[in-house]
């Protein structure tokens, strides 16, 4: 099975107290590593885009000009947008992911959710694909999720709540912890 999504917890009142709070940085050398294998893979798709119709003909797979200029292009779009999101988070001095009584503040990646109260988190899960695992904020009205934002940032919402049931997943890929630690974390609030 590709996914699978493990439910941690339950809204079930108590959780952190006023005065607990759990305040996780923005990892740099995590970040670093990700700007590392974003300049790799414009590097790759520009290697891509520029190499010569007759030279990509005469190989004997993948000898389509358009298919491979096509993916290189890709490549230099989606990666360059990894290096500016990299290196904005690089320089970024507010913390990836704060955890207290009143919610949950994410501002661990590109399409951060901003704040999400408490009072609207009726759980977490584990959602697992491919070895990678993101925590899952489920939501009383995942919907006010989905909508919030630009066209980019909807599209890529209602893609998460299609793909693990909500609008929310947060990765651990930019933040000074692991996500064991992380999920455990969560479920304290």
């Amino acid at each position: 099975m590709l996914s699978r999504l493990h439910s941690l917890f339950r809204k079930q009142g108590g959780g952190m107290s006023v005065t607990d709070e759990k305040i996780i940085q923005l990892s740099k050398s995590k970040i670093v590593v990700l700007l590392l294998i974003s300049i790799v893979f414009v590097w790759l798709g520009w290697w891509m885009f520029s190499l010569d119709a007759v030279q990509i003909q005469s190989q004997r797979r993948f000898n389509s000009p358009e298919f491979i200029h096509g993916l290189g292009l890709v490549a230099i779009i989606l990666f360059g947008l990894g290096m500016v999101v990299a290196i904005i988070k690089f320089f970024d001095k507010k913390p990836g992911l704060v955890l207290n009584s009143q919610g949950i503040y994410d501002n661990g990646s590109g399409v951060s959710a901003g704040f999400i109260p408490r009072s609207e988190i009726t759980g977490f899960g584990i959602w697992e694909f491919q070895k990678q695992k993101l925590l899952i904020v489920l939501l009383e009205d995942p919907e006010k999720y989905i909508e919030a934002g630009n066209v980019f940032r909807r599209a890529l919402n209602r893609a998460n709540y299609k793909l693990c049931g909500s609008p929310i997943a947060i990765t651990s890929n930019a933040l000074k912890i692991n996500l064991i630690r992380f999920s455990k974390s969560a479920t304290r609030i």
